[in-house]
């Protein structure tokens, strides 16, 4: 890959908000074209996590829940945090159990994703689990989860039809359909 320099110079960087799960900066910068300018940028403390759980008939399990900053209903693939020190597969497994009780034997990393890059740092790391078994979920207290069985096929319609907008269930789910052919 080519590298570039970065034209950004940042002059000042105060945080003026912070929480377990978020920082906020207000940065002082020189824009690439010289003039001075602001920059706002919201640090995540932990990673983002994806999953896509696919059985051998190519169904997949979303899941529902309302979003408090969008202020409505999303449907997604199995997603959470997982903590900056530990390692990401072992965040997934832990996500894809909480959220479905699903487990999976066989383990595909799919990539990684920056889910908004012009306002955050944060990196998604997306995962394909096969060879799946069964169980209970156990949810955080912050989610009222509707776990959904579908089709990949029937994924995919939605993220066309834009019934998933979630940009980790997005490339997540293509990116299995590319894998699977579908």
């Amino acid at each position: 890959m080519t590298t570039h320099k970065n034209p950004w110079q940042k002059i000042a960087s105060t945080q003026v908000y912070d929480n377990p799960w978020v920082t906020v900066r207000h940065e002082e910068v020189i824009k690439p074209n010289g003039d001075p300018g602001i920059y706002g940028v919201a640090h995540f403390k932990n990673k983002a996590i994806a999953i896509v759980p696919l059985d051998e008939h190519n169904n997949t399990w979303l899941v529902g829940q309302y979003r408090y900053p969008l202020e409505e209903y999303s449907w997604e693939i199995p997603m959470g945090g997982g903590p900056m020190n530990e390692d990401s597969l072992d965040s997934a497994k832990r996500e894809l159990k909480e959220e479905t009780g699903i487990e999976a034997r066989s383990w595909t990393e799919l990539g990684r994703i920056h889910t908004s890059n012009s306002v955050t740092d944060e990196v998604g790391y997306m995962y394909m689990a096969e060879q799946l078994s069964f169980g209970e979920s156990e949810p955080d207290d912050t989610e009222i989860l509707v776990i959904k069985k579908v089709s990949l096929s029937q994924a995919v319609e939605m993220v066309m039809n834009a019934e998933i907008t979630d940009s980790l269930s997005i490339a997540a789910l293509l990116k299995v359909a590319r894998l699977k052919g579908i």
